[in-house]
């Protein structure tokens, strides 16, 4: 109750503007770091999905031709 007190007799720019531009400086490259780590943990895992279907992709197309010519 105490930080609603002190914002309660501030203009509405120190609330709106003032406070979240010094919470983005003082936490913006931790921020950056967090946002960075998603992203790459999520570039991985795609590029994991693609690399895991294209190996499917060509073990059934390989299964699948030699087995046709297995029938001659």
């Amino acid at each position: 109750m105490a930080a609603r007190e002190i914002f309660a007799g501030m203009p509405w720019w120190v609330k709106w503007v003032a406070v979240p531009v010094i919470a983005l400086v003082v936490f913006g490259g931790l921020i950056a770091s967090v946002v960075s780590f998603v992203f790459g943990v999520l570039f991985k895992l795609l590029v994991f999905v693609a690399l895991v279907g294209g190996l499917i992709y060509v073990v059934r197309r390989f299964m699948s031709s030699s087995s046709s010519r297995g029938d001659w």
